[in-house]
Order: structure tokens, then sequence, then C-alpha cells
């Protein structure tokens, strides 16, 4: 019995490191969310339209509305608005809305914005006068939490973080965001140049030098006038 013990002790040796190695490693977690993460989810992103009436006149655009439409074209440029939509009342509302929404959409392109992205349509305004063309866009705001619900941060003996920990900080960013839209989601990118990087790994291929060449007149030379 003890030869027999004897012999199997090596193979449960073998067993027992063998199974030591084999066991899988723990992955790491994600990790623990903190005040500040809690904050962030508070934050809602909302779409809200940006929209200009613009009067019918028979002989299209006034000087007034091309002024309105020129501040309504600063705000979608600043706001990185989407599409816009010149909205106009279809039926009996005669040639003047249509007149008016055709110099809209031309003023637009005009001040910058691409043909594509100002698209002319119509819309059913019934029966009633002067019904007015409708310019706008779909822009972004953040709604941010309610802060200042302060506790007393030394009313609890546990030395947790109180609960409005965070919530100024997450508010003020979220407020001083140019575009809210970019905290719903991540912008598209544009295409690569392949034209430069196929020059670039050209140059990498036969051992030169891949940088731009170097500019005279970029250097750091404060001046070179003689005095």
């Amino acid at each position: 019995m003890t030869s027999s013990l004897t012999r199997l002790t090596p193979v449960l040796a073998a067993l027992a490191l063998s199974a030591c190695a084999s066991a899988p490693t723990p992955m790491a977690g994600p990790p623990a969310p903190t005040p500040l993460d809690t904050w962030s989810a508070r934050v809602q992103i909302v779409a809200q339209p940006e929209e200009i009436l613009l009067a019918p006149h028979a002989t299209g655009l006034s000087g007034t509305q091309a002024r309105a439409l020129a501040e309504f074209h600063a705000r979608w440029t600043l706001a990185e608005g989407g599409m816009i939509t010149v909205a106009a009342p279809t039926g009996t509302q005669g040639a003047g809305a249509y007149r008016v929404s055709a110099d809209a959409r031309a003023f637009l392109v005009a001040q910058g914005a691409r043909p594509e992205m100002v698209r002319l349509v119509g819309y059913d305004a019934g029966a009633a006068a002067g019904a007015p063309v409708i310019i706008g866009f779909q822009r972004y705001a953040a709604i941010t939490p309610r802060c200042g619900e302060w506790t007393a941060a030394t009313s609890t003996a546990s030395n947790q973080p109180y609960g409005n920990l965070g919530c100024a900080i997450t508010a003020n960013i979220a407020a001083q965001v140019a575009n809210p839209g970019d905290l719903a989601a991540a912008r598209p990118m544009d295409p690569a140049d392949t034209g430069r990087r196929m020059t670039v790994l050209g140059k990498y291929r036969a051992g030169e030098t891949t940088s731009t060449g170097r500019d005279e007149q970029a250097s750091g030379w404060i001046s070179r006038a003689v005095q």
C-alpha cells in the first residue's frame, strides 16, 4: 500500500501543477463609477428647432429679412447645425411666398452654406392669407442637473462623498460646450487623404525624410532685420 502511494505521489503533484498553470487569469473589470460619472449621466441632450418666419413679398427678400437671415446663418454656423429647411406655404399663397423662399435659399448659399444643406420644401397653410416662409434647423441643447441642494460634509461619519459632489463641475462643462450635439454622439470622420499617405509611405520606403520642408519664414526668430 505504501509503495502504491509512493508511485502515485509524483502523478498527483504533476496534476496539481498543471491545474494551477491552466487556471484562467481573472480579467480586470470596469472601474467603479465615481460621483462625477453619476452626474454626467444626468445631463440631457435634446434637439430644439431654431426657426425664423419671413413674410411673403412679391418683390422677394427685403433688406430687413436679409439681415435677419444673415443672423440666422451666423447662429447656424455657431451651432454647427445640420440640414436647413426652407418651407414655403403652398396653395393660394401666390408667387410672393415662392419668391421669398427661393431668394432665402440663394442668400444662405451665398453666405457659405453648401447647396445640398439647404432644402426647399412646401407645407400646407390652408386658406390662411399671408402664411410665412419658415426657415429652420435642429440644434442641440444641454439640460444640466439642478445643483445647490447642498448637505453638510460633516453630517456623516462614514467619510463618503456627499450627494452634490461633482454636480457643479458637470453642469459647468455641459454649459460651456459650443455644440452640445458633441455630447450626444461623435462626429463623422472625414475620409483619409490617400494621396498624402502614399507620398509619405513612398518616402519612408526610400529612406527619405517624410516631414514637410522647412519654411524659413516660419522660424522662431523674432526678427532678422539689421538694426
